[in-house]
């Protein structure tokens, strides 16, 4: 379901709304953060994490204007799964600096390399970054935007029980992780059946 403006508050109202509806956003993506090794996460976005972004970015722009309310919601939309499918932000952390950017050197065209397993079913690759090239030709970004889209054999066989992986093959970098069942059943609502 795609983000109208009917479900956001003004800018007033979300001041008053603000600490409680972050309480529950937390909360709600927690279960849906995958960790693959120590510096790479990926953040599954759907309705309420994109009302939440969409809120946020309203009160620190300060965005009041409906043409330009209706811009953010337009642009976040695209972040929302569509039943289909899972989307996720990809993000590549390091503290130190020089670090991250050896890192990003040595990762280039990692978000090429990041896999959903269902089981029973043929291994996926996520598509990413739609809507611009994040990665030049010596480094990867540090932010990337994927979606992994399912056939209808794998929302079957993910609705039926499926057990899922997701992870990283790549040349410098291979990681796997099974899915909790709190992040598979958050993730499954993502699904249309």
């Amino acid at each position: 379901m795609k983000l109208q403006r009917s479900d956001l508050w003004s800018l007033e109202d979300y001041a008053v709304e603000r600490e409680s509806f972050r309480a529950n956003v937390i909360s709600h993506k927690k279960a849906r953060q995958v960790l693959l090794g120590e510096h790479v996460s990926l953040h599954f976005e759907d309705h309420l994490t994109m009302q939440y972004q969409v809120q946020e970015m309203l009160r620190v722009e300060r965005i009041f204007e409906a043409d330009a309310i209706q811009e953010e919601i337009d642009t976040y939309n695209e972040l929302i799964p569509d039943g289909t499918n899972w989307k996720a932000t990809m993000l590549i952390e390091y503290e130190d600096p020089t670090e991250r950017q050896e890192a990003l050197v040595r990762l280039h065209g990692i978000e090429d390399h990041i896999w959903v397993d269902v089981e029973g079913q043929e291994r996926l690759f996520a598509i990413a970054n739609e809507d611009m090239d994040r990665s030049n030709e010596t480094k990867t970004a540090a932010v990337h935007f994927l979606r992994f889209e399912f056939p209808t054999s794998h929302r079957k066989a993910l609705k039926d029980g499926g057990s899922v992986q997701i992870g990283i093959d790549n040349s410098v970098l291979n990681y796997s992780v099974s899915l909790s069942d709190s992040t598979r059943s958050s993730l499954l609502q993502d699904l249309a059946d």
